[in-house]
């Protein structure tokens, strides 16, 4: 990430560049533009865990509930914008702009501990999250220092597909409640329990960049944008045979996302 934040900053120097030495014509910002835009994300999250049952309070209460987990999510992304934009006067602009990016932002973590009845029977509980796509609908405010070069301001409504997942995993069989509740793992290793989810979660964003207008109807743009988005949560369902009791399950809550891009991208302006 830090070599595609200095990407960033490089290509944001040659773009004002030009703007500066007076090489290009005076530009007209007013008007509908669409574009593509590519970079990357990255962001850090945690995860809590519950139980949902008397099984798994039984469990959790023997020294099997997984510690808090922390862990970092990284990728590429990219995608399209559409906006529109009107210039007041020479040195002032107000947009509007959607954009829809997919993702390749993942990541995963775990932890690990021994239950207290069973000291022979060390358990994991890794986890993993990933956004799929987001998009983001949001108002724009510009300064312009020379007609081509625009320096703005943005924030607004985000969304995007999240999903995450999580396990618990032990292969040896282990009872509560002398012996009234038994749960045998051993012949679905590595998991435990294991569950997953997905949503469409919402949120808000806010960034601000670069933009340089070239030729006559093109701008090259450099962007940074905050994404935070509603945390998710997923239930880990027993997978071994239970005896004696109902299977059971814990919940797997996950923090909210809260995603940092570094984009460059390229407009074409409709006159």
């Amino acid at each position: 990430m830090k070599k595609l934040m200095r990407y960033v900053a490089v290509a944001a120097a040659l773009a004002a560049a030009p703007a500066f030495a007076g090489e290009a014509p005076a530009h007209n910002w007013t008007g509908v533009y669409i574009g593509a835009n590519i970079g990357g994300g990255w962001a850090s999250n945690g995860v809590g865990y519950a139980p949902n049952d008397p099984q798994a309070s039984n469990l959790f209460f023997a020294g099997g509930k997984p510690p808090p987990a922390s862990f970092d999510l990284s990728g590429v992304l990219g995608g399209v914008q559409l906006g529109y934009s009107l210039q007041m006067g020479s040195a002032w602009l107000i947009g509007v702009e959607a954009d829809f990016d997919g993702s390749g932002v993942s990541g995963s973590g775990s932890t690990s501990g021994v239950f207290a009845p069973y000291y022979t029977a060390p358990f994991n509980a890794p986890v993993q999250q990933r956004i799929d796509w987001f998009g983001t609908v949001r108002a724009r405010l510009g300064f312009l220092p020379t007609s081509n070069l625009l320096a703005y301001g943005t924030a607004g409504f985000a969304y995007g597909r999240v999903v995450q997942s999580g396990s618990w995993d032990t292969n040896t069989p282990f009872s509560f409640g002398g012996g009234a509740y038994t749960v045998n793992c051993a012949g679905v290793a590595p998991s435990c329990f294991a569950g997953s989810s997905s949503s469409v979660a919402t949120g808000w964003t806010a960034g601000g960049g670069l933009e340089y207008a070239f030729l006559r109807d093109w701008r090259l743009r450099a962007e940074y944008l905050h994404v935070s988005l509603a945390g998710g949560s997923t239930t880990e369902t027993v997978l071994g045979d239970t005896a004696g009791a109902l299977p059971s399950s814990f919940n797997t809550a996950f923090g909210r996302v809260s995603l940092n891009t570094a984009r460059i991208g390229l407009s074409y302006q409709f006159r």
